[in-house]
């Protein structure tokens, strides 16, 4: 059956591209120089080129390693979060077969699992010999909280996905007595950050409570939540516990990695960073670029860019096609509708519905922006979510 749906892309002014990477004015905030570059290039000359490893920094891993173990004499001396994509996937097998850690392997199962992440998942844990600790979130809080997102028209609709990661490591940490969390995050694949009007901060207690104050129906008796001054402040300094990036101190190349988790773990990619999800591979592939014209490859390309992995002549050649092809986007449409239990026409009228920002509702910004820049000053981040 055919599904009769204005899927059109929001029209757009003409953009300007930056000289150097595929940023360009579909952010807003973005700056160029007199040669034309942006001022995330400039962030990165300036702020993260200097902590990009391209080869092995031996001595700081071995320290990394020697602190993780000295931490636990019990069964678990760090934890991991395994989505089954490709950074969690390469940190497992960094931590198990190349470090000799025993990490508190968890997966947060939100409802939005492809059968490919399940798999590489599966694969991982079978051949690394780790059990996995799954948390199952409930349904028809996560249902509600996702539709609250939607009818809030705001493009960060993802948050109760990411929120619920978040908040279920740190439980965890809690629960195990665990003070080292292994963070795939990495320069290599993520040196540019997305702007702040695309993907806002999915901590932000205050927004997340005004946005189910006026759009949600359903508590959230059971679904985890942890604000950003929870694992900011008190986890951080009085349960001291510490997020460390082990792809930081590698040289960690997207490709490489692919192929290698290929080879030795049967892993299979999905496309695009963070497609391991069902829905965010609608909500960033089709959603955010459709609705807003947020188009999130053109972070991921420039980072690759930026770190030598990708020229820009084939980063402008991919962007333009759409990241989603027609007869998937119609699939997946129908798909997303009837998980949330609502109608196709629902859900394009949350489609076509005017455009908020996180602006529109009550936030805790300055709390964020004062505390990356705290944060910056003492070299413990290299970039600022702008």
């Amino acid at each position: 059956m055919t599904i009769d749906l204005d899927l059109s892309p929001r029209e757009l002014p003409t953009l300007r591209v930056c000289a150097r990477c595929v940023m360009d004015t579909s952010d807003s905030m973005i700056t160029f120089d007199e040669r034309g570059v942006c001022d995330h290039c400039r962030d990165f000359d300036e702020h993260v080129a200097q902590h990009w490893r391209t080869e092995i920094d031996r001595e700081a891993l071995d320290r990394m390693v020697a602190e993780i173990k000295a931490s636990s004499d019990g069964e678990f001396n760090c934890i991991l979060g395994l989505s089954g994509g490709l950074d969690s996937s390469y940190m497992a097998h960094m931590a198990v077969a190349e470090m000799g850690l025993r990490p508190l392997v968890f997966h947060v199962d939100g409802g939005w699992n492809t059968d490919i992440a399940a798999q590489n998942i599966e694969r991982l844990v079978d051949k690394l010999g780790v059990e996995l600790y799954t948390e199952v979130i409930n349904w028809e809080e996560m249902r509600d909280f996702q539709l609250a997102m939607f009818k809030s028209g705001v493009p960060h609709i993802d948050i109760p996905q990411d929120h619920a990661f978040v908040a279920t490591l740190y439980d965890f940490c809690l629960e195990h007595k665990i003070r080292y969390i292994l963070n795939g995050g990495n320069i290599s694949t993520e040196c540019v950050r997305n702007p702040l009007e695309w993907l806002y901060y999915g901590t932000d207690m205050l927004q997340i409570r005004d946005i189910r104050r006026q759009f949600a129906t359903v508590p959230l008796d059971s679904y985890p939540l942890s604000g950003v001054l929870r694992h900011k402040v008190y986890l951080r300094y009085v349960r001291r516990i510490k997020v460390v990036k082990p792809l930081n101190l590698i040289p960690y190349y997207r490709q490489q990695a692919i192929e290698f988790l290929g080879e030795e773990y049967g892993f299979v990619y999905y496309g695009q960073k963070h497609f391991e999800s069902r829905f965010t591979r609608f909500y960033e592939g089709f959603w955010l670029p459709t609705r807003f014209g947020f188009d999130t490859r053109k972070v991921q390309f420039s980072s690759l860019i930026l770190t030598g992995q990708m020229t820009r002549d084939d980063a402008l050649a991919e962007l333009e096609h759409p990241a989603y092809d027609p007869e998937t986007i119609r699939n997946d449409f129908e798909y997303i509708a009837t998980k949330l239990g609502i109608s196709v026409e629902e859900l394009e009228s949350y489609l076509h519905m005017p455009l908020k920002s996180y602006r529109d509702y009550r936030n805790t910004r300055w709390m964020f922006d004062t505390g990356a820049k705290v944060m910056k000053s003492l070299g413990l981040e290299t970039s600022i979510k702008r």
